[in-house]
């Protein structure tokens, strides 16, 4: 009995085995193979994900330092454009105070000039009245009025071209 029983289970077993081997190991090698395939898509889908993370890394890294780039150059642009400008300025301010400084020496040449004229009209004004005041007074009293016209005649003897003094050069013998 025993046996048989040691039978009846073997071929139990073996019919439960069979089925097993039969109908669930397809289903679960297909399940295992499917599943299999599904880790390595993701796997494969990580991968890909980090290959695009690595690209995209990549670019952003290269965007930065384009941008880096880009803002040197703007700040060196900006730069130069300042100095450029600074320069203008400069020149610019230059070419104003030599303007105002020329401007201020022709006013400083005019105001001269204008001072210097009106000190030789008031010096001419002063020495005419001065000299009227010395004939008035020269010629107030008569003996002082006669040897004035006295001086004044003698004086225009000497000169050379007046008609006395060619009258008297002649008296003498064409000799002044």
């Amino acid at each position: 009995m025993a046996l048989l029983h040691f039978a009846a289970e073997l071929v139990a077993f073996l019919l439960v085995a069979f089925l097993i081997w039969k109908f669930v190991w397809p289903l679960v090698g297909k399940a295992a193979t499917e599943r299999q395939e599904a880790v390595a898509q993701q796997v494969a889908d990580a991968e890909e994900a980090e290959r695009k993370l690595a690209e995209a890394q990549a670019r952003f890294d290269d965007a930065v330092a384009e941008a880096g780039r880009d803002a040197a150059k703007i700040r060196d642009d900006a730069r130069a454009d300042a100095e450029r400008i600074r320069e203008e300025l400069r020149e610019q301010a230059e070419r104003e105070v030599e303007r105002i400084k020329q401007r201020g020496e022709e006013q400083l040449v005019a105001q001269r000039d204008q001072v210097m004229r009106e000190l030789r009209a008031e010096i001419a004004t002063m020495s005419f009245e001065s000299a009227r005041k010395k004939v008035l007074d020269s010629l107030s009293d008569d003996a002082s009025r006669g040897k004035t016209v006295d001086t004044f005649l003698g004086e225009l003897d000497r000169l050379p071209g007046t008609e006395r003094s060619e009258q008297r050069a002649s008296a003498r013998g064409g000799v002044n």
